[in-house]
């Protein structure tokens, strides 16, 4: 039998239900954790979970607020005892307009849970880390944040804020034996797909891909496979870095 690598972890996922946050849950199931499937919503969270072969339970949470992701944690400790893993995964975006156009609710919006929902998660589970002295934190963050394409303005500069938040959240929590990474994935087929690219149709999916020198999109287990390398022992002297996993759109 091969060895699973992370046995005997365990690990919240946000935005667990489905994309790529499924296929991180997924991975780390097969390689032996106990997950927490934390999502807005609840029933995919609870269909996601019942398709796992192993230890996996769906949470609903609003990870935009406080008290939310509070008890998100705390019922995490209460099923796990401990959290090695956390993976903020949620994302929203607009739909490309103008970035003057943008509406303010929806900027608050991306905010809210592509930013503040990294500061919320940290306050609720860092303090728990720092006792244990030990964990790993992985930021799902987009190639949107390293190359900006027109269009997706503040989507970008969110994933842009959540680079940088990553790189200082590995530098202050390094000597708790806390790690942070981040992954960059270039879009993939999930339900933003469509949002990001205005509308979803093959002229435009031609287009897209001709930017992806691999010439795919990513998949759900493609970032299970870079999530379950990044949290697992196997990276214990990586921290602060931002992995694209993106068939080499960034070159």
């Amino acid at each position: 039998m091969n060895h699973m690598r992370l046995d005997g972890k365990t690990a919240i996922v946000t935005g667990g239900a489905q994309g790529f946050g499924a296929g991180i849950v997924a991975k780390f199931v097969s390689e032996g954790a106990r997950v927490m499937v934390a999502d807005i919503n609840l029933d995919t969270a609870r269909e996601t979970a019942a398709q796992m072969d192993g230890d996996a339970f769906a949470h609903q949470v609003d990870v935009s607020d406080g008290n939310s992701v509070d008890a998100m944690a705390a019922a995490a400790l209460r099923r796990f005892g401990h959290v090695d893993i956390l993976v903020n995964n949620a994302g929203v975006t607009h739909l490309p307009t103008a970035m003057e156009d943008v509406s303010e609710a929806d900027f608050d919006r991306v905010y809210r849970v592509n930013m503040k929902s990294v500061y919320l998660t940290a306050r609720a589970l860092v303090p728990h880390m720092k006792d244990r002295g030990k964990g790993a934190i992985l930021n799902v963050a987009s190639t949107a944040g390293v190359s900006p394409r027109p269009r997706l303005n503040w989507y970008n500069a969110s994933k842009g804020w959540m680079i940088t938040a990553t790189r200082t959240m590995a530098v202050e929590l390094a000597p708790n034996g806390i790690r942070v990474n981040a992954l960059n994935p270039v879009a993939g087929e999930t339900p933003l797909l469509k949002s990001f690219m205005g509308e979803d149709t093959p002229e435009m999916r031609a287009k897209f891909l001709s930017t992806i020198p691999l010439g795919r999109f990513s998949t759900p287990q493609d970032m299970g496979n870079a999530a379950c390398f990044l949290c697992s022992d196997e990276a214990s002297m990586i921290t602060g870095v931002a992995m694209e996993v993106d068939g080499g759109r960034c070159i």
